[in-house]
């Protein structure tokens, strides 16, 4: 279905063109209809389906047409990490080129110049808003900030933001918006406790659920059972190997692992980054910058970067250690094989993650190609699918009981 079909209007539909968007995705399809006709949605969507433009592109057109007032906010976007939503403010930059609205980014971690902009931004109006909850509260709680015209309001990458624990950032947050307003939910998935979040957030909303929990068609997945001791070496051999790859991330659970697998790759590989929250904002945005225009041929990061980052045409994804669960899993490789492309995700599986891995392979319904690795490389594990016996596992009652730093993944 054509973007014209789905009623939007000549100005966003010339800006979809200069950036070469033709059809519109599934996501997009359900949602910009529902939205253009006020409702509220809840809306289930994995990375990569186009989720941003189904929910950007109609409210840009309610707000135009709207007529807003000078100097008013209209629209409120929430987002998880700086870098969701420094993306998402850069989308609504590029398809209201033709519609004449403004967008302001609200993060924390910058300089006293962006905290300026930022208030100016809360004060004297810009049309839409993308914050974190965090550093939006910090603005809220000085008093300044007026949100008495908000018409919208969005939150994107709902269960992340539950999984960081800002649910009663969220909810003060919407307690300084109007009751009378339209509420759009976008979520990974729809556990217990975004299904109770959206019943006190939303007013009869529509329900709208696309590709939950599947990695993309267009990705070839490659698993290698090995020890830790050959991570580096492998990961090294893997990208020597292939040269015509010009885009690589590499995720780890860990910054501590990120600076380790940097230095490992630095002695046979150069244009390589690592991306943490060592880092403070501006290097940060500097170092995807470079990413996106290739200067950057690896980028290392942590999880902060699985949910957060738009960069078109990455070749590989490599976990350097099984994701906690099949959702980080498919959010990580999701990186790769964007807008029905093609590309590669490899996982490293050591003998402690293999039944970890195990369930994700039945949480996304395939078996994972294990492929061998180097012969010179000497032994690795053998596959076993059975839970590995962990020390520290104590029973009470008879039941296992983990402590609540095991229980907490994040």
């Amino acid at each position: 279905m054509t973007f014209k079909e789905l009623g939007l209007n000549e100005g966003l539909q010339e800006a979809l063109g200069y950036m070469g968007f033709e059809k519109a995705t599934p996501i997009q399809e359900k949602a910009i209809p529902v939205i253009l006709n006020k409702k509220d949605l809840l809306a289930c969507a994995q990375t990569g389906t186009g989720k941003t433009a189904a929910f950007i592109l109609p409210v840009l057109q309610l707000i135009s047409e709207s007529k807003p007032k000078e100097g008013s906010c209209d629209c409120l976007v929430l987002a998880p990490t700086r870098e969701l939503a420094l993306q998402i403010e850069q989308q609504i930059q590029a398809f209201s080129y033709f519609v004449d609205l403004t967008s302001k980014a609200v993060y924390g971690g910058g300089d006293g110049q962006e905290f300026e902009e930022q208030k100016r931004a809360l004060t004297k109006g810009a049309n839409i808003i993308v914050a974190t909850p965090g550093k939006l509260i910090s603005h809220l709680n000085m008093g300044y900030v007026n949100f008495s015209e908000i018409g919208h309001f969005i939150l994107d990458e709902a269960d992340r933001m539950l999984d960081m624990g800002f649910i009663e950032d969220i909810e003060k947050i919407a307690s300084f918006l109007p009751k009378k307003r339209q509420t759009l939910l976008f979520s990974a998935t729809f556990p217990p406790n975004i299904k109770k979040l959206a019943k006190s957030l939303l007013q009869d909303q529509e329900e709208i659920s696309i590709a939950i929990s599947k990695p993309a068609k267009g990705v070839l997945q490659v698993a290698y059972c090995v020890f830790d001791t050959q991570k580096d070496e492998l990961i090294q051999r893997l990208i020597a190997d292939k040269p015509n790859y010009k885009s690589i991330i590499i995720f780890s659970s860990t910054k501590k692992k990120v600076a380790q697998i940097v230095r490992s790759l630095r002695k046979v590989n150069g244009g390589i980054q690592a991306v943490s929250s060592d880092l403070d904002q501006s290097e940060r945005e500097l170092a995807l910058r470079k990413f996106r225009s290739k200067e950057t041929r690896i980028i290392v990061a942590t999880d902060v970067l699985s949910r957060g980052i738009d960069v078109k045409d990455i070749n590989l994804v490599i976990n350097y250690d099984v994701p906690s669960d099949a959702e980080d899993y498919v959010h990580r490789i999701g990186r790769t094989a964007r807008a029905d492309t093609t590309g590669v995700a490899i996982t490293l599986i050591n003998e402690d993650d293999m039944y970890k891995f195990h369930k994700i392979e039945r949480l996304i319904e395939m078996e994972i190609i294990k492929a061998p690795v180097f012969t010179d490389m000497g032994s690795t594990p053998a596959w076993n699918t059975k839970p590995k016996k962990r020390s520290g596992f104590q029973k009470k009652g008879g039941k296992g009981k983990r402590s609540k730093g095991n229980r907490n993944r994040r």
